[in-house]
């Protein structure tokens, strides 16, 4: 969920299998920097950084090892499962 002081937002849900729990809400936060940074609406930021944090969660490690068209590929409904490379 998202505040900006007047509306909230929501994104979507995902079902998935966690591999690692760390490094999931630091993936959120940098999403949300990076998605404010690239001029993004509420609800389109909203959509990016919990799909970077999701995608986060399927990486073993710390570190998101995804690129920002991979999350844009979540956050935008294509939910294979399938990362280009």
């Amino acid at each position: 969920m998202l505040y900006d002081g007047k509306d909230y937002y929501f994104s979507n849900k995902y079902k998935m299998q966690i591999v690692d729990h760390v490094g999931g809400g630091d993936s959120f936060g940098a999403g949300l920097i990076a998605a404010s940074l690239e001029g993004y609406d509420a609800q389109s930021s909203i959509e990016f950084s919990v799909a970077a944090s999701c995608l986060k969660h399927s990486i073993e490690g710390d570190f998101n090892m995804v690129s920002m068209d991979e999350v844009l590929k979540l956050a935008d409904g294509d939910s294979s499962g399938r990362v280009q490379r």
